[in-house]
C-alpha cells in the first residue's frame, strides 16, 4: 500500500462578507497517495478551486480556513505561518493554474521566472539556474530552449505559456503538484498536447497531482482516483474505473449522462436541471436534493460521506439504503 502524502480533514473555508457567510468549502476530507493522481470533479461553484487553493493557503481576505487539518509530509500546514509555507509553496508542492497568462509576470522574462524558484529554494547561482533552466524547457517541449529564456510572456500562444507554467512547477521535483483546470483556456489539439506532457512528466518523476477539473474525459485520461464535489463538499469518492461504471449519487450519474457521445441516437445533450446553491444559502439536508430525480422524504435529513464497499464512498441516502437492505437480505 503507498505512503500517504496529503491528508486534507474536516477542512472547511468560509468567506464572511456583508452578503451573509459563505461556506465555499465545507467539510472536505481527501487524500492522495504518493504516486497517485487525484481527480477532483464538480461544476463551476462546486468549491474545487477553493478546495486547492485552501490546501496551498493562498486564501485571501474575508476568506479564512476556519475548521480542519492539512497533513502535508507529516505536518499540518494549516498551523504554519506564511514565511514557513513559502518554504513549501513552489519546492514541495507546486501548482498549475488555468489562465497562465495571469499567472505569469508581463514585465519579466520566461527566463528569469523560471529561475526565481530554483535560486530561492535550491540556492543555486544564475548559471546553474540558467542551465537548469534550459533543461526544464526542453524536458517540456520545446526544441529552442536557448531562444525561449529571453522571450516574454506575450510573445508566446496559450500552449506555450502552459507548458512554461509546468515547467516552473516541476523546477524543484515537488511532491505533489496541484493542476487547476489546466487545460480550459486551450484549444482541443493543445489540450491533448498538454495532457500528453503531464501524463509522461507524472511518469518520468512518480509525482502526485491533484487535478481539478470539470471534464470527465481528462478525468478519465489521467486519474487513478476521483473525488466528485458538489456545493462545498465531497458527494463521492471511488477509482476512476468504477466512477463510469457504477456511479452511485446521482450527481454522480447526471454529469457522466451529460457528456458527448457520438454513439448516441440522442440529438440532444442531457443535463442536470437546476443549479448549484449558493454557498450562503445551502439546504439544511443533502444539497443536491432539489435538483434530484430521485428525492424521497429522507434527503431533507443530513447526509453523510458513508463507505458502501472497499474504497467507494457515497454522501445519498439511496445508496447508503440499498447497502443496508443488501446486508439485511443476506443476514449481514
Amino acid at each position: 500500500m503507498r505512503e500517504t502524502l496529503l491528508e486534507v480533514k474536516n477542512l472547511k473555508t468560509y468567506f464572511n462578507t456583508n452578503r451573509g457567510l459563505f461556506k465555499a468549502v465545507d467539510g472536505v476530507n481527501l487524500t492522495i497517495n504518493r504516486g497517485e493522481t487525484v481527480a477532483l470533479v464538480g461544476e463551476s461553484g462546486s468549491g474545487k478551486s477553493m478546495t486547492s487553493m485552501s490546501i496551498m493557503k493562498l486564501i485571501e481576505s474575508p476568506g479564512e480556513i476556519v475548521d480542519g487539518e492539512i497533513i502535508f509530509e507529516g505536518q499540518d500546514l494549516v498551523k504554519l505561518t506564511n514565511k514557513e509555507m513559502n518554504q513549501i509553496r513552489g519546492n514541495q508542492m507546486a501548482m498549475i493554474f488555468q489562465e497562465p497568462m495571469t499567472s505569469l509576470n508581463p514585465v519579466y522574462t520566461i527566463g528569469n521566472q523560471i529561475m526565481e524558484p530554483l535560486r530561492q529554494h535550491q540556492k543555486m547561482s544564475k548559471n546553474e539556474a540558467l542551465k537548469r533552466t534550459v533543461e526544464l524547457l526542453e524536458l517540456v517541449g520545446f526544441a529552442n530552449a536557448n531562444r525561449m529564456i529571453n522571450q516574454y510572456p506575450h510573445q508566446l500562444s496559450g500552449g506555450m505559456r502552459q507548458r512554461v507554467m509546468i515547467a516552473m512547477a516541476m523546477s524543484n521535483n515537488p511532491s505533489l503538484l496541484i493542476a487547476d483546470e489546466p487545460t480550459t483556456a486551450l484549444d482541443v489539439t493543445i489540450q491533448a498536447q498538454i495532457l500528453d506532457l503531464m501524463i509522461d512528466l507524472k511518469k518520468q518523476t512518480d509525482t502526485s497531482m491533484l487535478l481539478i477539473t470539470h471534464d470527465l474525459g481528462v478525468v478519465a485520461e489521467m486519474a487513478d482516483r476521483v473525488m466528485v464535489m458538489y456545493a462545498g463538499q465531497i458527494v463521492e469518492d471511488t477509482d476512476v474505473l468504477t466512477l463510469f461504471k457504477n456511479p452511485q449519487h446521482p450527481y454522480t450519474k447526471g454529469l457522466i449522462a451529460s457528456m458527448p457521445n457520438i454513439d448516441s441516437e440522442e440529438k440532444r445533450l442531457k443535463t442536470i436541471k437546476g443549479m448549484v446553491p449558493s454557498a450562503n444559502e445551502y439546504p439544511s439536508g443533502c444539497r443536491f436534493a432539489s435538483r434530484c430525480p430521485y428525492r424521497q422524504k429522507e434527503c431533507d435529513q443530513v447526509q453523510v460521506l458513508t463507505s458502501i464497499t472497499e474504497g467507494h464512498k457515497v454522501r445519498c441516502v439511496l445508496a447508503t439504503k440499498e447497502v443496508k437492505d443488501i446486508a439485511a437480505t443476506s443476514g449481514g
